[in-house]
């Protein structure tokens, strides 16, 4: 069932506090909500490492940090009820969907402002199937049907740019991104394997981009050793440069982590590869041409299997 506020909505909150591929598979749904309420002040609760990417994404008027306060202060928490107060918002978006955010809902004062989320009690719960596998996305597009917002369609990540004439880039490129989470080990193909891939891009003519953080920089000196020409960026890559290199690379292949899901929606070629701690079907990046590629082990998954499941190159 979906229906809409019978008077015109002037103050909304969205909120979404993480994680990095999280936030970015949000941003289809932050410029469906934007898209619907074109006139709205529309104010996000996020934390502080997507400050920056939502300021740039132009979907609100106000930016608030939340610092996620403990249960053991009291003091925090009074803090941040003032402030979700203070919003006097008509509506929340709560895009975040867990315990944490859900709690917000219980903290408000009465009356309650209109509650897109799953918290019981609020005006417009969403309750996803349970029989059913879903993806983050879809769940989204569910729930803000509830409230009469339009399907989201693909991310629009234009907003996002850099200027990465220093990186003096080759005619033609691949991003390689072997990182992800440090305690996850298991979500990360062997650097060996993404040396032999690198090696077989050379051959083709096609110059591997090696992009991480200095979580990964002992993966990547591994790789760019295992295959000389491929370029080392560990480190020297913003999140707009990550979106500016996405748009221009011919393809890319990486492990399920947030910057493949900027690559991805920034329109690379993407090949995401997956072991058993994460599912492709819940949490794969969008974007124009996206392939996975799931093993329970990645350690197992072989470099032919890898180059059997490459998208169509960009030219």
């Amino acid at each position: 069932m979906s229906f809409e506020s019978s008077e015109p909505l002037s103050r909304l909150l969205v909120i979404k506090l993480s994680a990095f591929g999280d936030f970015v598979l949000s941003i289809a749904s932050f410029q469906a909500i934007r898209a619907h309420h074109p006139q709205a002040e529309i104010t996000l609760l996020t934390t502080q490492p997507y400050r920056r990417m939502a300021e740039a994404s132009g979907c609100f008027d106000r930016i608030w940090i939340d610092r996620r306060p403990a249960w053991w202060q009291p003091g925090a928490w009074l803090a941040l009820r003032r402030q979700l107060a203070s919003g006097r918002f008509q509506r929340v978006y709560d895009l975040q969907r867990s315990d944490r955010s859900g709690g917000y809902f219980r903290l408000l004062p009465a009356p309650k402002p209109e509650w897109v989320g799953v918290v019981p009690g609020c005006s417009h719960r969403y309750r996803p199937p349970a029989d059913q596998v879903l993806h983050i996305c879809e769940r989204e597009a569910q729930q803000l049907a509830l409230a009469g917002v339009p399907r989201p369609g693909l991310p629009d990540l234009s907003f996002l740019s850099a200027d990465v004439s220093d990186l003096d880039l080759p005619g033609r490129f691949a991003l390689l991104v072997p990182g992800g989470s440090a305690h996850r080990p298991g979500k990360r193909w062997p650097a060996a394997h993404y040396a032999a891939l690198a090696r077989h891009l050379q051959e083709r003519g096609i110059v591997p981009l090696l992009l991480g953080a200095e979580a990964e920089r002992a993966e990547i000196a591994a790789i760019a050793a295992g295959a000389p020409g491929a370029r080392d960026l560990c480190g020297r890559t913003s999140l707009e440069a990550i979106a500016a290199l996405g748009r221009r690379a011919a393809l890319a292949v990486g492990n399920d982590t947030g910057p493949m899901h900027l690559i991805a929606a920034a329109g690379a070629p993407s090949l995401v590869l997956y072991s058993h701690e994460s599912d492709p079907r819940k949490v794969s990046p969008r974007g124009p041409n996206i392939a996975t590629l799931r093993r329970e082990r990645l350690a197992d998954l072989t470099l032919e299997e890898v180059l059997a499941a490459l998208p169509v190159l960009k030219d």
